[in-house]
């Protein structure tokens, strides 16, 4: 009964987040803003449904679960390195941010 709870808790957990970042992946204005919602709050959701999974699956088998627990560290190794190479490629192709404006060509020139 209480391993059904902790499970449930964790999936609930990281469905929120999970839910939270893919709609800051669709309504936030500009790119960067964007650039949170997958890197933070779905690594965090995807973070607990692992969690939840690692604990199903020790609490059925003999032993523990470590598949999930490489998952969950691949995963945590991997989004911020790919939010990071984004970023910079925005800031390389000078991608516009929120509230600024157009460069004309007397700007680019400086």
């Amino acid at each position: 009964m209480i391993v059904e709870i902790l499970i449930s808790f964790f999936l609930l957990v990281g469905a929120a987040f999970a839910l939270i970042g893919s709609i800051g992946l669709a309504r936030l204005p500009d790119f960067f803003m964007r650039l949170h919602g997958p890197t933070k709050a779905t690594t965090l959701g995807v973070g607990g449904l692992m969690l939840a999974s690692a604990v199903y699956f020790t609490a059925r088998e003999v032993g523990l679960s470590l598949h999930e627990l490489l998952i969950t560290l691949f995963l945590f190794i991997t989004a911020p390195i790919s939010a990071h190479l984004l970023a910079k490629a925005a800031l390389h192709l000078r991608v516009r941010q929120l509230g600024e404006k157009p460069q004309t060509r007397w700007d680019r020139s400086k």
